[in-house]
This record gives structure tokens, C-alpha cells and sequence, in this order.
């Protein structure tokens, strides 16, 4: 007996050619920007300059602006910084992992996702200087000679650990999506002419299209994989580790680092779908984003949302048998306390909105994904706000005991990420080839749809 298996259903459709391919993706970049990319890219500039302003508020009189007391010291920047460094996760893991795994519908968004992951790592790194109080002497967290006395560095702190981390990760990335630039500059340029050829040609280093240079490029590209691949890991591994190294319950805990990782990827797919929805109707690239990349996309949300909620619960089953009062008291005051409605906004978003991606219907609903991935994206927020303020505003002494409340300071500094965020991904998106060209293209013969 003969079993067919089904086909697959196509990565690219309406038949579209590599000739196609190139005059859809260049086009957003050659033509005049829309009016919508107008309207939101000046509204990204309001909201940056009006966060900036915020910012540097709080540089020329102190952290003091904040809502933070000594308590809850950490509070808004340090849950912004984690949510940040979560978000750019999915770039890593989109274009390093599913490489190694030739998973083929990672072609289409793997070039925004990477793009994502930079400006994240950029706006959460701002939180970081802005909690300094003083940034003109941010340098000294590096290992660096200086003259100041003696100051050194501490390597046994976990927060020495987010340096090198978040800057390797950094780094990694923008080598990572550089080079899968250079082909796709490389034709700009040749349809390109006076200074735009110029600034094209500049960006794609020569790049001649030979069989020895895809050759090196190819073999580039795998092993700048295999080095980001443990990133994804390690990266949110030691971000966790500033909570599960101290002492505070609700902190010193095991679970963080793959709890952690799960929450990043979790949020950094949400974050790329939100992303890419509004990118496939804008530059209208409907026939490149497909129902297909949406739906795969989905499942790994609804996998590592089920980790995620796994990972609360497996808290409270070790806070209650930990037979320890503290680390119960901790977990209850989290679920009943004052900041009652900030526990059930994440356990709601985050565990029980995902789980509607089991119907097929939802998961391929354009509408229904959309909602979706900022409805997680607001709970992956208030699950490091959770984790922060709850487990710092008890404190042992009951006299110390606070109440954390943000000011327009504290708001402020967080929509200038928000700005800096859009007005970075709105130039990339119209100055840079948003989809990978060459990557489409390798696919068109085995994934697209037939005329």
C-alpha cells in the first residue's frame, strides 16, 4: 500500500519568482516613505524626545524623580531591564537556532527579529546607565585600568555577570545580522543609483555574488550560529541570577534560570509577531509572511507559555514545601497582597491567554494573534514587576515594610525606550531590506506556491 504524505502548506505564494522576490523587498526601501510610516515614525520621535527629556531629568537631579524608596530600590528600571533583555531573545533564537535546526520558515522573519533583538539590548542597556544615578562614570563596571583609587571590579557579583553577558550577546547579534545584510546591500547597490549606490556599496563591502564568497559566507553564518546559539541560554541565565544568588525570599530559587529563559523566548516571539503583523500589512508582504509563519510562530508561544506556567506554580509547590515562613509568606503576599491585581494580570496574560493558541482557528487568525502577542507581552511585564516589588516591599522588619508607586519620572524613562525602540526599527525598516532576499530565495524552488 502506497501512503502519501500531505504537502506542506507554502513559505511563499502566489507564486512569486526570485526576480519577484527582489523587486517586492527593494521597492519599501527605493520608494518614498508612506504616510502611515510618516504618522509613526513622528509619533516615535514625540515619544522619544518626550522620554528624553524624562531621562535627563533624572541625570541632572538624581534618581530621587523615581517612585523608589529604601525598600524597593530596584523597582521600574530593573523590571524594564528584564523585560527588555527577554524581548530580544526571539532574534537569537530565530536566526541562530532554527539555522542549525534548517527550519525553513525562519527566512522571512529572522532579518526583523535580529534587528529586534539589537534596538532591545540598546533600550534595555539605557536602564541600566539610568540606575547608575551618576552614567558619566558607567565605564568603571568595566575591566578597565584606572586612577581612581582602588576601585575593582567585583567578578563574584552577578552583576559583573550581566556586563560581559549582555555585551557579548550584544556584539554577537550585530555580527550576526550585519553579515546577513551584505548580499541583500549588495543588491540595492546594484539597482541603486549616485550617493544611494555609493552608501549601498559601502554597506555590502564588494561583495561580488562568486561561488567562493557564498561559500565563506555560508560557513560565516553557521559559525556565528553555533556561537549565538548558547547566548540564548546563558544570556537570561545570568540575568536571573542577580535574583536567585541573594537571599530575599522570593529570590533564592533554582527554578529562575530556566524559568527566565522560557519567560524571554515566550516574550521575545510575542514581541516579533506584534512586529511582524503590522510590518506584513504596511509593506505589504502578505505573500512572504504567511498564515504558516504566523501559526509556527504561535506554537512556540503556547509551548513555552505552558513552561512558563509551570514554572509559577512549581513556586509555590517549593515556597509551601520549603516549610520556611518567610518564602511562604512571600508567595502569598504575591497572590493576596496589596499588589493582588498585578499577580492576576500576569497569571491571566500569561498563562491563560496562551492556551487559547490550541484552536487552530485562533493561532491562524490574524486579529486574534495580534491581540494575543501584546496581551503576553503585558504580562511578561508584570511578571518581572511581580518578581521585583512584591518580594521587596515586605521586607523582614515589618517597620520597613513600603509600597511601590512610579512617577511620571518613572513613566517617562520607560516610554523613552519605547521611542528610541520604534524610531530605530521604523529607519531599519525602511532604509534596510526588512525580509532576507538571498535566504527567500534558496526556498522559492521547495516552498513556494505553484502558478
Amino acid at each position: 500500500m502506497q501512503v502519501t504524505s500531505s504537502v506542506r502548506p507554502p513559505l511563499v505564494t502566489n507564486g512569486k519568482t526570485k526576480k519577484d522576490v527582489t523587486n517586492d523587498i527593494c521597492k519599501q526601501v527605493e520608494g518614498a516613505p508612506s504616510t502611515a510610516w510618516k504618522i509613526s515614525f513622528a509619533m516615535a520621535l514625540i515619544t522619544l524626545f518626550y522620554g528624553g527629556y524624562c531621562l535627563w531629568t533624572t541625570w541632572y537631579m538624581g534618581i530621587g524623580m523615581w517612585g523608589l524608596n529604601k525598600t524597593i530600590g530596584w523597582s521600574w528600571d530593573i523590571t524594564n531591564f528584564g523585560w527588555w533583555v527577554g524581548i530580544g531573545h526571539a532574534g537569537t533564537l530565530i536566526s541562530a537556532v532554527l539555522l542549525l535546526f534548517r527550519q525553513k520558515w525562519r527566512t522571512s522573519i529572522n532579518r526583523a527579529a535580529e534587528a529586534m533583538t539589537i534596538f532591545a539590548v540598546i533600550c534595555a542597556a539605557t536602564f541600566i546607565i539610568a540606575h547608575m544615578g551618576r552614567p558619566w562614570v558607567g565605564h568603571w563596571v568595566l575591566p578597565l585600568p584606572n586612577n581612581n583609587g582602588s576601585l575593582w571590579q567585583n567578578f563574584n557579583s552577578a552583576l559583573m555577570w550581566d556586563v560581559f553577558a549582555i555585551s557579548t550577546y550584544f556584539t554577537v547579534s550585530l555580527v550576526f545580522w550585519y553579515v546577513g545584510l551584505i548580499p541583500d546591500f549588495a543588491t540595492i547597490r546594484e539597482r541603486a543609483t549616485g550617493i544611494r549606490r555609493v552608501i549601498y556599496g559601502a554597506l555590502s563591502m564588494n561583495w561580488d555574488g562568486s561561488a567562493k564568497t557564498w561559500s565563506r559566507y555560508e560557513a560565516v553564518s553557521l559559525v556565528l550560529a553555533g556561537v549565538s546559539t548558547p547566548l540564548v541560554l546563558s544570556v537570561h541565565t545570568i540575568v536571573s541570577m542577580d535574583f536567585a544568588t541573594s537571599l530575599i525570599p522570593g529570590w533564592h530559587t533554582t527554578i529562575f534560570p530556566p524559568y527566565f529563559v522560557a519567560g524571554a523566548i515566550f516574550s521575545g516571539f510575542a514581541m516579533v509577531l506584534t512586529l511582524m503583523l503590522v510590518t506584513r500589512v504596511v509593506f505589504k508582504l502578505e505573500d512572504y509572511i504567511t498564515i504558516n509563519h504566523i501559526e509556527s510562530m504561535n506554537k512556540i508561544i503556547v509551548l513555552t507559555g505552558s513552561i512558563v506556567g509551570i514554572a509559577y506554580i512549581t513556586e509555590f509547590f517549593i515556597a509551601w514545601y520549603s516549610g520556611v515562613p518567610y518564602e511562604k509568606y512571600a508567595f502569598i503576599n504575591r497572590a493576596f497582597g496589596p499588589y493582588w491585581w498585578a499577580y492576576a494580570s500576569m497569571m491571566t496574560c500569561n498563562v491563560i491567554s496562551p492556551q487559547l493558541f490550541w484552536f487552530r482557528k485562533v493561532r491562524t487568525s490574524i486579529l486574534w494573534t495580534f491581540i494575543l502577542s501584546i496581551v503576553v507581552n503585558i504580562g511578561m511585564w508584570f511578571e518581572r514587576f511581580v518578581i521585583i516589588c512584591t518580594s521587596l516591599h515586605r521586607d523582614f522588619l515589618p517597620s520597613s515594610w513600603s509600597y511601590f508607586s512610579p512617577t511620571l519620572y518613572d513613566v517617562g524613562d520607560y516610554l523613552f525606550t519605547f521611542g528610541l525602540f520604534f524610531t530605530c526599527f521604523l529607519l531599519f525598516a525602511k532604509y534596510f531590506p526588512v525580509i532576507n532576499m538571498a535566504e527567500v530565495k534558496t526556498i522559492i524552488d521547495s516552498s513556494s506556491e505553484k502558478k
